[in-house]
């Protein structure tokens, strides 16, 4: 894979606010109700409630890897003081299948943006081996204020295989009909 498939990460801003720059080695799909996510799509959130199924293309039942969904829009992309807001991990995840095969260590928040327009970011990391990756003890507490990369170190991650994001906003009662 190469560089340009990082094109809409940098200018949807997810490489800087969230990610440094990284290589894509990994394919990873992302459907809602069997429609692709791909970079910078909207999504209503009336259509993102249940979780996502998540695919992992690539790499062989031996080996393992970390998702990880954030809001670093949160609790509005003008003002995003409580970035970013962590929704989702699953580790563990065996290469070629899905996230259901993981495990679910801090489980599916349903996005609910408040304000404006925001970025749901999806990464996904190769771990160096099964039952490594811890979630933060204080993440009991508030899902706020997470920092993928501090994860990512903190769990010896190493840069991102895959990521992909997409926006959402509030919906108006005439926008749900």
């Amino acid at each position: 894979m190469s560089t340009r498939a990082l094109e809409p990460l940098i200018v949807g801003r997810v490489i800087g606010d969230v990610l440094d720059p990284y290589i894509p080695t990994m394919k990873m799909t992302i459907t809602y109700n069997r429609k692709l996510v791909c970079n910078g799509c909207e999504f209503f959130p009336s259509a993102v409630t249940t979780k996502p199924k998540v695919e992992i293309e690539g790499g062989d039942m031996r080996s393992f890897f970390t998702l990880v969904m954030t809001d670093p829009d949160a609790p509005g992309p003008s003002d995003p003081y409580l970035k970013e807001h962590l929704h989702w991990i699953v580790t563990d995840i065996p290469g070629t299948t899905d996230a259901t095969f993981g495990r679910e260590v801090v489980s599916y928040e349903i996005p609910m943006p408040n304000i404006g327009i925001h970025r749901y970011v999806f990464v996904l990391f190769q771990q160096k081996r099964r039952n490594t990756v811890n979630p933060i003890p204080s993440m009991s507490s508030s899902r706020n204020h997470f920092s993928t990369r501090d994860f990512a170190a903190q769990n010896d991650l190493g840069l991102p295989v895959s990521a992909v994001y997409f926006n959402a906003q509030r919906e108006t009662a005439a926008r749900r009909r």
